[in-house]
């Protein structure tokens, strides 16, 4: 049984559970549609895995409701983030704006949003997590998705602006990508009873991989196997994006290439061969490689915070997660 067949399938039956069966069907049909429409359910099995590696087997079930809060949190982000983006599709499929409109979907938004702490709610009532855990998880909460924003707003600046570095990309994922990862697994750890030390490892956990997976994420555009990735090679540089690596290679460039990759960056239109150029200069200047190194590097710190926490199958099964995400091809 692999990680995912052992804890999504909980996940998925829970989430069916939840009354997004209402009136009216306009609002309520695109919920039902964007959590259904795919994703490995990454954030609240993190959620999940937190709390058995700080209380066990009890615990895990316990968590049930703050690993749903996460999953909702998150697909939240994505419909609002489909609405900046002005993407047309998310995971195969029409996004929730170009399928129902602008305003059904802002809605829609704003509708996970509020599901999402109606689900901490539940721990309002539970005698079984005291006063302190249930604040700390709302703060938590509250916390990763302020941080989500702000990162999101960082990503929208760079867009206008011939400034960014990579130092300024890596701050833009810590709030963009880490946040809710970080918030998933200390969640997991409030509700397993975890001492302060246990939730600061698990926090840091979270945040590693997420500098780890946007970075492969960006790596991956350029290097994976276009029908298994299910993008066309280079759709980041095809679009202007300011990933890892582009930034990198400018710091990495000498005059000359600097000065090709700013007018090809500046294009609206890349052909085949304008494409290649860009990931020739990757490949020359050693982009490439060192982002693989860096990527190495995130998921090693991972596994060294690990070392932390006592051997249990949670712990396990994390660190198989981590190793099915290193070793990603697509």
């Amino acid at each position: 049984m692999n990680i995912f067949s052992k804890y999504v399938p909980l996940i998925d039956r829970e989430l069916k559970k939840i009354p997004f069966d209402c009136d009216p069907a306009s609002l309520y049909e695109p919920c039902r549609y964007i959590l259904k429409n795919g994703g490995k359910r990454i954030r609240p099995l993190l959620t999940l895995l937190g709390a058995g590696i700080c209380g066990r087997d009890e615990a895990v079930r316990k968590a049930v409701p703050a690993a749903l809060a996460v999953e909702l949190i998150h697909n939240f982000t994505l419909v609002h983030d489909d609405i900046m983006d002005e993407a047309d599709s998310r995971r195969g499929k029409p996004s929730v704006h170009s399928k129902w409109g602008i305003p059904t979907a802002i809605l829609v938004g704003d509708l996970l949003h509020t599901e999402a702490f109606q689900q901490l709610n539940l721990y309002g009532s539970d005698t079984t997590v005291s006063r302190e855990q249930f604040s700390a998880l709302y703060k938590t909460l509250l916390d990763s998705i302020k941080t989500v924003c702000e990162g999101q707003a960082l990503d929208m600046e760079f867009e206008g602006s011939n400034d960014v570095h990579t130092g300024l990309y890596l701050k833009m994922i810590e709030g963009k990508t880490s946040a809710l990862l970080s918030g998933s697994l200390s969640m997991g750890g409030i509700v397993g009873a975890g001492s302060d030390e246990q939730i600061d490892y698990l926090r840091q956990v979270g945040k590693q991989m997420g500098l780890a997976f946007q970075i492969q994420d960006d790596l991956l555009d350029v290097v994976a196997d276009p029908e298994k990735f299910g993008k066309v090679q280079g759709g980041d540089i095809r679009e202007g994006k300011k990933t890892y690596l582009l930034l990198l290679a400018f710091e990495l460039s000498n005059e000359i290439q600097k000065k090709e990759l700013h007018r090809l960056s500046q294009q609206n239109y890349l052909t085949d061969t304008d494409v290649e150029r860009v990931i020739d200069i990757y490949e020359q200047t050693g982009t490439i490689r060192k982002t693989e190194e860096k990527v190495s590097a995130y998921y090693q710190n991972v596994l060294d915070l690990m070392n932390s926490f006592e051997d249990s199958t949670f712990k396990t099964d994390l660190v198989s997660l981590l190793n099915f995400l290193k070793n990603r091809d697509y």
